[in-house]
């Protein structure tokens, strides 16, 4: 019988190359405000082209803004929108609202601040969690279901949000089912020396975000995003992947285990990050490359692992140590 499931077309190695370049050009246009940090940044492109969202988790005054305003001032011909977090946010005024137009005597859609090519929701656990649930549909289904009708958002759609981890004043923490809808969860992390003087006489001379060119049109991330889908992913890449992700689900240690979202999140993920990479098929080295940020966030530990001093970053490096790695 004939698999029912309509197959991709294979990607070229032209198109993995035309691929490989866009990411590239990002990344460099990045780098020209934040230095030092190349690997957060493709790992950042890497959820733009794969079209999922990301966390940014630090503390205050390394980047996490600017790598997000970055990102979107790289995209030419996108909308990108910024969403301050704060307590008195209302769910409407990220989805929108209905309002009453008196000449057409009748409601019209005024739309949120989450319809854009690139939203950054800027300190989210500042946010209640009535407003913070309210991106959870949009989030995974790219739309906004508003008084029974359906508004879905512009294509590409990445939503990058950060948040402060040291500071409980006035947050709210973010629930599992909003967590788990997150590609990615990265942490920028101190520059080193030569690169923050790089980027203080960047700023001195008058540089900043606000300067970068888009080097990529948006219409082309939509192109990369259906690329990455066609990525080859083979049977044995993929037991690799289920073997890494039960291992979390039947681990002692653990309270809950990665999801089945998960695994297909990495799953996309690493064809996004070999293609980035100028590979048409992905290993299992691509895979390890995003095993932490792509699967920590989804891992809870029990009380007793946490007192213990296990964290889910090195519980996940052990698990990934010990999985067999095919051939």
């Amino acid at each position: 019988m004939p698999d029912p499931i309509r197959q991709r077309a294979a990607v070229t190695p032209s198109e993995v190359a035309w691929f490989a370049d866009r990411c590239n050009r990002i990344v460099e246009n990045v780098e020209r405000v934040i230095r030092g940090k190349t690997e957060v940044i493709r790992l950042a492109v890497t959820c733009l082209a794969a079209e999922g969202h990301l966390l940014i988790e630090d503390v205050p005054g390394v980047g996490k803004t600017s790598l997000a305003k970055a990102l979107a001032g790289s995209l030419d011909g996108g909308t990108s929108r910024r969403i301050q977090c704060t307590p008195d946010l209302l769910p409407t005024d990220i989805t929108g609202v209905s309002i009453w137009n008196e000449q057409t005597s009748g409601f019209e859609f005024r739309r949120g601040a989450v319809f854009g090519n690139v939203v950054l929701a800027d300190e989210i656990n500042r946010a209640s969690p009535k407003t913070q649930s309210a991106l959870l549909e949009v989030m995974e289904e790219r739309q906004v279901t508003v008084d029974g009708a359906t508004h879905p958002v512009p294509r590409p759609f990445l939503v990058i949000a950060t948040q402060n981890p040291v500071e409980h004043g006035g947050t709210y923490d973010l629930p599992e089912a909003q967590i788990d809808r997150f590609m990615a969860r990265l942490t920028m992390g101190y520059p080193d020396y030569g690169p923050e003087a790089e980027m203080i006489l960047n700023r001195a001379a008058g540089h900043s975000v606000v300067d970068l060119a888009p080097v990529v049109p948006a219409a082309e991330i939509h192109q990369m995003t259906d690329l990455v889908h066609r990525v080859h992913l083979a049977q044995p890449v993929v037991h690799y992947i289920l073997d890494i992700v039960v291992a979390t689900r039947t681990h002692p240690e653990v309270r809950l285990g990665v999801s089945p979202r998960g695994a297909l999140t990495l799953a996309v993920a690493a064809q996004a990050h070999a293609a980035a990479r100028g590979s048409w098929f992905v290993t299992p080295d691509h895979v390890k490359d995003l095993v932490l940020p792509v699967l920590a966030h989804r891992v809870l530990l029990r009380p007793e692992a946490e007192l213990a001093g296990t964290t889910p970053e090195r519980l996940l490096r052990a698990i990934v140590a010990s999985a067999r790695v095919p051939d």
